[in-house]
């Protein structure tokens, strides 16, 4: 996908900086030298311990994060004053991320583009906030060495960590609007958005993804801004012999979390098999789940649900099907949306009894359960599952087309369609959203 303005402008700034850093420290000379190669190496070994970013990981490199920063708030070492400023945190940050790529794009993954240049423009902020007010000799006359010198760093890391997450989510704002898939649903925007705005440009929901990244920092983004804090703390105190270590709980934290992440990837991909269950047993198209279950968690976006209301939502989209398993006679193209309201609801009922058995969290077979009730008495998530399936069901090739399957729903919105989810799917769809394949 070719990047949107929001990342090339990320992106170009990320690269003005690593410039202007590099040459200004080739130019004038490192300042104290010794504490510029401890940091890099530091830097360098914590990107080359990310082993491959799982999904659903923030902070891929929690310790190169930390030693970033810590570099960037350090003013004094072992007792004496350090002289680095802003522009060589910048320089060895970005010899740090150059040296370690080359391992990683040899092995076939090192971060992306964006994540690169959002790790500079974060640590860049961190050191402007604090290495001319050190320099200057003003951190000291106003908060000293003592506690309140730490929360001094506390609050800087906090701004920091808030820096990061707005960048974060511009990016990922700019990644939800795709260029390719827009023109095929131009009559969708002119019913359903107005001929006199341009979906096409329409953008993301900004506040959404902000809390989402907000929420994430209370996992390992806290623990690398503690470890940041304690570094530039404890090097201040003891000198470079603190760094190795102040990394052992980051690295244990690290471990951890990986591990986490890996047993909940295989959970979801567990989910993601016995939803296919029904592809392979010929009730539902091929991809059905897997279209219902990408757009669901487009439009639960769109209506700002919370990340752990996401993964609930995408578990029983994934799952929604499942109670066609115990039909006799499979359901023509899988196409539930067009059955009696009683037939619809005992299917739901069917497949929340299995959801119940196979382990998964209770939330999700309440939502299975209730997909197919009146909206007026479902939670949100049951009312976008309802709505999002009965749009592929609807839209297939042998029966209305997209086109189509928005007007049936919008139709339908006095019982057993949310308007607000109508609307919010219509939005997602003229942004270029997922299209569904016709079944077969």
């Amino acid at each position: 996908m070719t990047p949107g303005p929001v990342a090339l402008g990320v992106r170009g700034a990320a690269l003005v900086l690593a410039v202007a850093g590099l040459g200004h420290t080739l130019w004038r000379g490192v300042h104290d030298p010794g504490h510029a190669l401890a940091f890099g190496a530091l830097i360098t070994i914590g990107e080359l311990a990310r082993w491959g970013a799982l999904p659903g990981e923030r902070e891929p490199a929690p310790l190169g994060a930390a030693g970033a920063l810590a570099y960037a708030l350090l003013g004094r070492s072992g007792g004496q004053p350090t002289s680095h400023g802003v522009l060589q945190v910048v320089a060895v940050l970005a010899a740090a991320q150059l040296v370690a790529s080359v391992p990683q794009l040899a092995r076939g993954d090192g971060p992306g583009a964006d994540q690169v240049a959002r790790r500079l423009l974060t640590v860049t902020f961190a050191a402007v906030c604090f290495q001319p007010l050190y320099n200057a000799g003003l951190s000291e006359t106003w908060f000293g060495d003592g506690p309140y010198y730490a929360a001094f760093l506390l609050l800087l890391l906090g701004l920091t960590a808030l820096c990061d997450a707005v960048l974060a989510a511009l990016l990922l704002r700019a990644r939800t609007l795709p260029r390719g898939s827009r023109a095929a649903l131009g009559p969708v925007r002119r019913i359903f958005l107005g001929p006199r705005r341009s979906a096409g440009q329409a953008p993301a929901p900004y506040g959404p993804l902000l809390r989402d990244e907000l929420r994430g920092l209370i996992g390992i983004g806290s623990a690398v801004c503690a470890t940041g804090a304690v570094m530039a703390l404890g090097v201040a105190a003891a000198g470079l012999w603190a760094l190795p270590v102040l990394c052992v709980p980051l690295l244990l934290t690290q471990l951890s979390y990986r591990r986490f992440a890996a047993v909940r990837t295989t959970y979801r991909q567990t989910i993601a098999s016995l939803a296919r269950s029904t592809e392979i047993a010929g009730y539902t198209p091929h991809g059905h789940a897997r279209r219902v279950a990408e757009l669901c968690t487009a439009v639960g976006r769109e209506m700002g649900l919370t990340g752990p209301e996401l993964t609930v939502l995408e578990y029983a989209a994934l799952m929604h099907d499942i109670g066609q398993l115990s039909l006799v006679d499979p359901v023509p193209d899988g196409a539930t949306a067009l059955l009696p309201a009683a037939e619809q609801r005992r299917i739901a009922l069917l497949g929340g009894a299995v959801v119940r058995q196979t382990g998964v969290d209770a939330k999700v077979a309440v939502v299975v359960e209730r997909q197919a009730d009146p909206y007026r008495e479902q939670p949100l998530s049951a009312r976008i599952v309802r709505a999002v399936n009965a749009y592929d069901d609807l839209s297939g090739e042998s029966l209305s087309g997209p086109l189509g399957a928005l007007e049936q729903l919008r139709l339908g919105t006095g019982h057993d369609y949310q308007p607000q989810v109508v609307e919010s799917l219509a939005r997602v769809l003229a942004r270029g959203g997922l299209t569904p394949v016709p079944p077969g």
